[in-house]
């Protein structure tokens, strides 16, 4: 089957954005505008397309990244046939900072997103948060200030808070023409036009001059986004200077360049709800975000030979993909969702999955459209799809041709920072529970089970508490298992904070064969959130070296339950310098058992401590109830950073302990009569005070 698409006209995007700045709306007009829908989905009513899930059709917010594929030409083009048509693939991912981690892997295998503002607010804490995941992970984007239709919308102070608070290489292409109930089209600066959108879903764009009232203020927008682009190549500059007039495919050609290496980045204005403005951002996607070849080509570890390689995005070289999402279908099983970075795959054929060492069969290759799926015969490089019932590939995992195996790089995920007991209602439910566990936690890296063996409860961590109630929402609906929850603790840690030996000895005599252990260790702690070392110092044959591994899974094991609280213990570097062995008794269990031993010993001594995670807090109140909730913040141990206005409201900056955050929601709007609104996310963990230790040790705090 040939390529029907060349890779030049394919555009790989994600849809990235505050909650509740329009993406879901912004994507549903997408899909309609493109074709792949006939009536357009509203949010508000439970409709969308892309939030397919029963949760986020209640709630009308987006959990997981939906991906869809659709076609475009650009309105500009006379001709509207197949040979000027782009294929486009879209993620549309969720705005909730609880579920982070989708929007993490979503970005690492497109290569340009569209980030939405909701033209009232402007740039939010979340906002902040997806753009410095899209700057680490390199990704182009162009933005659209969203809402312009509503209530107190500012296209400028908008411009204005992505300029101070996100890039200053933001540049303006478009103008509203009014705003609030009056924004009725838009004033294209590049093409020096003003459009309207008519018809009842707004797909007849009528071109005009631009109104009289806005001429003057276009035209002086106009020469500063011209002396912008014109700056970021040398030949337009001298034209610039020299006052010839430059050719709007020169400035085109040189914003996109701009764009793809991150020095410009394009905003456009317009409503979603009110189909103005959708297709110019479509437009923008062709114009300016890359095509697959414009990205870097992928780096991996060549499994051979353990040196760094590089992957041409070609359909010749050999083929390499990423999975970079597991969703539990009702209708196939499990789908893995996968990007092709090189080379082609048709159905039917083996791969290597590089991670695992597993050979697994695609047996089926699906297109998806949100929850509709089409089937297809092959994929080629810069495609991406979903394949059925992998049976050992996670979120992370490469996939790669046998002859030709190669490593790409990893996701990586945050830690979970808050957890709740979880029980089966009855014994029916019991093994269900386990399997639908199982199941949620192939889908969400961030998601974690752990069984506590004395207690033999099942605890399960998550990144919030919304988080969390959609995994027992979702295990209730898709599952059909009723469980008893807890409450939400907060996920604690140990570690240590100075240096300390200690002598492990396990010996046991019990006639017959007897077991024999002896280690010595040292414990250092490392600095934070760098995870655990171990370093093996065995000099001569102190210890034989089959052991060394049980020595350190011992110290794996211990590390589990810390010898404060039973919390687990992090950062620290463990060194296994001496030790003795029995040519008969010795075994691993007793190494294992032995480097416990020393471990808890070590760690008593090492003065170890309890980390709390510490959020960061952005808290929107009107000023009139700003000394009430800054005293109320301050009692709850935050530090306040700083504090700022937007419109009329006041804002809060402070980064505070998670566990004084719980019942936070309802307690604002008690203090601002039901006016304040908060969002939060994880920062860093930090030693608890003394006083907070020793209650979380007693056990008095979640």
């Amino acid at each position: 089957m040939a390529r029907q698409y060349p890779i030049e006209r394919y555009r790989n995007i994600g849809i990235i954005a505050h909650i509740d700045a329009g993406k879901t709306t912004t994507s549903e007009r997408i899909l309609f505008y493109t074709g792949v829908s006939h009536k357009i989905g509203e949010v508000h009513e439970g409709e969308a397309i892309m939030d397919w899930m029963e949760q986020e059709k209640e709630r009308g917010i987006t959990i997981t990244a939906a991906a869809t594929t659709c076609f475009w030409t650009p309105t500009y083009l006379a001709t509207r046939d197949k040979s000027h048509e782009y294929r486009i693939n879209i993620i549309d991912t969720p705005g909730h900072i609880d579920f982070t981690a989708e929007v993490q892997r979503s970005l690492r295998v497109l290569d340009g997103a569209v980030v939405i503002f909701d033209g009232v607010a402007g740039v939010e804490p979340q906002s902040e948060t997806v753009w410095r995941q899209a700057d680490k992970f390199g990704v182009p984007r162009i933005c659209f200030i969203n809402k312009l239709d509503r209530m107190g919308a500012s296209y400028e102070k908008s411009f204005g808070s992505i300029i101070k608070k996100l890039t200053p290489n933001a540049i303006s292409l478009h103008i509203p023409i009014g705003e609030e109930e009056n924004f009725s089209g838009i004033v294209d600066l590049l093409r020096n036009k003003a459009y309207r959108f008519l018809g009842d879903f707004g797909q007849e764009i009528k071109e005009e001059e631009i109104p009289e009232d806005l001429k003057e203020e276009a035209k002086k927008q106009r020469d500063q986004l011209i002396e912008k682009i014109a700056a970021e190549d040398e030949q337009l500059m001298n034209a610039y200077v020299e006052g010839k007039e430059i050719s709007l495919e020169d400035l085109k050609k040189t914003l996109r360049k701009a764009t793809i290496a991150g020095t410009l980045v394009p905003v456009f204005c317009g409503s979603s709800l009110k189909n103005k403005g959708v297709q110019f951002v479509l437009d923008g996607v062709i114009d300016y975000l890359p095509t697959p070849l414009d990205v870097p080509p992928i780096k991996g570890v060549d499994l051979k030979t353990g040196e760094e390689i590089t992957r041409m995005q070609e359909d010749g070289a050999p083929f390499a993909a990423l999975a970079f999402k597991v969703a539990s279908d009702p209708y196939v099983g499990t789908l893995t969702f996968f990007r092709v970075y090189s080379g082609s795959i048709q159905k039917g054929s083996y791969v290597l999955n590089a991670t695992s060492g597993e050979r697994e069969r695609i047996s089926r290759i699906l297109r998806m459209h949100a929850s509709e799926r089409e089937e297809v015969e092959e994929l080629f490089a810069g495609d991406i799809a979903a394949t059925v019932g992998l049976k050992n590939t996670s979120t992370g995992h490469t996939l790669c041709d046998e002859s030709a195996p190669i490593l790409l790089e990893q996701i990586s995920f945050p830690e979970p920072v808050i957890s709740i007991r979880i029980e089966p209602k009855t014994k029916a439910d019991q093994e269900k529970m386990g399997l639908a566990l199982h199941r949620l936690a192939e889908e969400d890296p961030t998601f974690r089970i752990k069984s506590d063996m004395e207690t033999g409860e099942t605890l399960i961590a998550g990144m919030g508490e919304l988080h969390l109630e959609i995994i027992v929402d979702r295990m209730k609906r898709e599952f059909n298992v009723e469980a008893n929850v807890g409450r939400p603790q907060v996920a604690y840690k140990e570690t240590i904070t100075q240096e300390a030996e200690a002598e492990g000895k396990y010996i046991k005599q019990s006639g017959g064969r007897g077991q024999y252990g002896h280690v010595y260790l040292k414990l250092a702690p490392r600095e934070r959130g760098t995870g655990f070392e171990f370093v093996d110092e065995i000099k001569g044959a102190a210890i034989p070296r089959e052991y060394i591994p049980a020595v350190e899974k011992g110290l794996k094991e211990s590390m589990d339950k810390g010898i404060q609280a039973g919390y687990t213990v992090v950062d620290v570097e463990a060194t296994l310098y001496d030790g003795s062995y029995h040519e008969v008794d010795s075994s691993e269990i007793a190494f294992k058992i032995a480097a416990s031993m020393a471990f808890q010993e070590a760690a008593r001594k090492a003065k170890p401590i309890i980390l709390e995670p510490v959020m960061s807090l952005e808290v929107v109140i009107p000023a009139d109830y700003f000394g009430d909730v800054v005293g109320d913040l301050s009692a709850k141990r935050a530090r306040i950073e700083d504090t700022d206005d937007r419109f009329q409201m006041k804002v809060i900056h402070a980064k505070i302990p998670l566990s004084e955050m719980f019942g936070y929601a309802t307690q604002i709007r008690s203090l601002t009569e039901g006016r304040g609104t908060f969002t939060m996310e994880f920062a860093k963990y930090e030693p608890a005070p003394q006083h907070v230790a020793q209650e979380i040790i007693d056990g008095k705090r979640r």
